[in-house]
């Protein structure tokens, strides 16, 4: 079977896109157990890239974050600094809705951010107005977050739009030292 110039193109796109087969469930028994609550309470640093489909490095940032819980609320005041002095200040509110299942809201998302957690493992997937200099571009993000031995959560964030990748942000989420202790009182008098 012969295909047309235009068909090949659009297989070739389909055969790069390519879709991953992970599930949830299938972090259920990976240990460190991720309670979200407990990591993000107090002061959490992050750092990452944004890289393009093609690969390349389009953007590096660093995030300080605060995080403050009450009851099944966590709250996340994320400050970036990009590499080109560029800052933006999001503000997330989730909402542990189930054992294991979350609903979130930040400025930009639209509607609900919906996410699982399993084992050391937190699926997150919302819609979000990106802006790009002189515009918005409504893409949607898919994350996976996992707590490392080392206390360390790496987050893969995959952005597209219409089914086709855009690029992918990695980040690597840390405690210092102090705030750890701290968040985790801060979780344990919430809990009381």
């Amino acid at each position: 079977m012969r295909f047309g110039k235009p068909w090949a193109a659009v297989l070739a796109l389909l055969a790069l896109m390519g879709c991953s087969s992970m599930k949830i469930s299938d972090f259920e028994n990976q240990e460190p157990k991720l309670e979200l609550e407990q990591f993000f309470a107090g002061k959490t640093e992050a750092s990452g890239i944004f890289y393009d489909r093609f690969g390349d490095v389009r953007r590096q940032f660093v995030v300080d974050i605060e995080g403050t819980v009450e009851g099944d609320r966590l709250t996340l005041v994320e400050d970036f600094v990009y590499d080109d002095g560029e800052t933006e200040r999001r503000v997330w509110t989730l909402t542990r809705i189930g054992e294991n299942r979350y609903e979130g809201h930040a400025d930009g998302v639209i509607g609900l951010a919906r996410g699982e957690i399993a084992g050391n493992a937190f699926h997150w997937e919302y819609t979000f107005d990106l802006k790009m200099k002189d515009r918005t571009l409504r893409v949607a993000f898919d994350d996976w977050m996992f707590l490392q031995p080392n206390g360390t959560v790496i987050n893969r964030a995959t952005v597209s739009k219409w089914g086709i990748e855009l690029g992918t942000a990695v980040i690597s989420f840390s405690k210092p030292a102090v705030s750890a202790q701290a968040g985790q009182e801060q979780v344990t008098q919430a809990a009381e």
